[in-house]
């Protein structure tokens, strides 16, 4: 059982969810990407998350810690090409460097897959970087397999990085 709170993203909560996603984003690529050519400007970033607060897409949740929020989750149906309106994709799961294994991310993956279930999905996917072993890792964890042949190119804070689709079905 998670100590965690996790609840549907609310309006005021893009701020924190640009801090968690610039911070967390910082820490998983600073040996890949300097943190001047990761970073999104900080008022870009918080309009984004709170625009899709606002439409629903992605989809939101949040992990608190207490009253702080310290990872989030966007999720919604997959984005690629010729894949089935059956498909989601995570689109976004990112926790607080200070939270890494300690259960948020898992808090999170499982209300996304809840999400999904309930909008009909039954398999969902998502793309990491290569480079990013821990996020392979926690995916493969959690019931994802490699999708070898969808390796591609991806512009990530400035820096080009592989990243490979993985899948699961959803139960």
């Amino acid at each position: 059982m998670s100590s965690y709170l996790v609840r549907p993203a609310q309006d005021g909560d893009a701020e924190s969810i640009a801090a968690v996603h610039a911070q967390s984003s910082h820490a998983a690529y600073e040996s890949v990407a300097p943190a001047s050519s990761q970073s999104l400007p900080m008022p870009k970033r918080i309009a984004f998350w709170r625009d899709a607060i606002e439409y629903g897409e992605p989809l939101l949740q949040v992990a608190q810690d207490g009253s702080r929020l310290i990872g989030f989750v966007g999720y919604d149906r997959s984005r690629d090409p010729k894949s089935r309106p059956t498909t989601g994709e995570i689109w976004a799961l990112y926790v607080e460097p200070d939270h890494w294994n300690g259960g948020a991310g898992l808090a999170l993956w499982d209300a996304a897959r809840e999400g999904l279930i309930e909008e009909g999905c039954t398999e969902v996917t998502m793309w990491i970087p290569l480079c990013n072993e821990r996020a392979i890792r926690f995916a493969e964890l959690a019931g994802f397999k490699r999708e070898i042949n969808t390796a591609k190119t991806a512009l990530i804070g400035g820096v080009k990085l592989e990243e490979i689709r993985l899948k699961r079905k959803l139960e």
